[in-house]
């Protein structure tokens, strides 16, 4: 039976399956096109995309602007000033063939909106929502503060966060302080980046949170196929899966890159959110392109760091970038001399 989350004051409710379409845009429109009808199809509602996914957006519009009337849109601004705010959002409009957004957020800011910060972004959304081209105000975030402030500040109808079975407590507080504020709680990287490897278990586990819809990000027919069969026979945790998850967070709890990419871009052209974690990578989900020679140039370049610290500045998790670097390439070398088996 499937499951369903109201999210906070909103009335927006949905099964609790939420079609992430960040990956869309690296697949042609043709295939976008029909993942997400197949999706709209098998029982999914919310379509959480950005105007920083490149063409996610348009690709979105094509596949269901004829039933516009029967899905919940989250697109998000980057603006950082009132300008390039309605720009983005009348290009998100246009894009997603509709005269409305559901859910407008702002995109990960590194503080909290409000009104009178002399941005004039919040601000900007509240003439939005008055002119009916936005219904509901949300803001993600990779910041536990930010996020905290957001909720606390009585401005905000959801949050979207990192929430996986990898959570703090300090997470799991977060989520329960959306509960009491009336907050919709959108979980992002629920399968933490693709280092999860389980999906019925990261779905059963984040099914424990009543008001916790989570957004997973697909790419794949055969990735979309596994959510889809959640609607009629939802995982449910078994003693089995605490197991597994229970090794997931001995091996992976601490100093590890979840690939939010807000590091880059790297003025030496490092592919951080790739090379910062291809430990994890090569162990977790073998495959030969790891070590392909394509893979090996990228972490090779890491060698060109020139520790000037800005990944190191702009970690939301206040990881030691530099240093997870040449930890993993270290490892790399080793694995492709021999030294270390995988």
């Amino acid at each position: 039976m499937t499951s369903f989350v109201t999210l906070g004051k909103t009335g927006i409710r949905s099964p609790k399956n939420g079609f992430g379409a960040l990956p869309v845009q690296r697949v042609s429109s043709e295939s976008a096109v029909a993942l997400l009808r197949k999706a709209y199809d098998a029982g999914f509602t919310f379509f959480d995309t950005a105007r920083a996914y490149t063409d996610s957006e348009e690709k979105i519009g094509l596949a269901l602007s004829d039933v516009r009337d029967r899905i919940t849109i989250a697109t998000k601004t980057g603006a950082t000033d009132a300008k390039t705010f309605w720009e983005h959002l009348e290009t998100s409009l246009k894009m997603l063939r509709t005269d409305h957004i559901d859910l407008y957020q702002f995109h990960n800011p590194p503080f909290c909106p409000k009104p009178g910060d002399g941005t004039g972004l919040y601000e900007a959304m509240l003439e939005a929502k008055e002119q009916g081209k936005i219904l509901h105000i949300g803001i993600t975030n990779h910041r536990l503060d930010v996020a905290r402030e957001a909720v606390l500040s009585g401005l905000y109808e959801t949050l979207q966060f990192p929430f996986c079975y990898l959570a703090t407590e300090k997470d799991r507080e977060l989520v329960a302080l959306c509960r009491e504020h009336e907050v919709g709680f959108i979980a992002m990287k629920g399968l933490s980046g693709g280092l999860l490897t389980r999906s019925d278990a990261a779905y059963a586990w984040l099914d424990q949170f009543d008001n916790v819809l989570p957004i997973w990000g697909i790419q794949q027919e055969s990735e979309l196929d596994e959510f889809i069969r959640f609607f009629d026979q939802p995982p449910v945790l078994t003693e089995e899966m605490l197991a597994w998850i229970e090794k997931d967070r001995e091996e992976l709890i601490g100093d590890f890159c979840r690939a939010c990419g807000y590091c880059m871009p790297c003025p030496m052209g490092i592919q951080i959110n790739s090379c910062a974690r291809m430990s994890q990578l090569i162990r977790r989900s073998p495959s030969a392109a790891w070590l392909s020679e394509e893979s090996q140039k990228m972490m090779q370049n890491i060698k060109n760091c020139i520790e000037c610290g800005q990944c190191k500045a702009k970690c939301p998790y206040g990881l030691d970038t530099p240093a997870l670097l040449k930890k993993n390439l270290e490892d790399y070398e080793n694995i492709l001399s021999g030294r270390t088996k995988i």
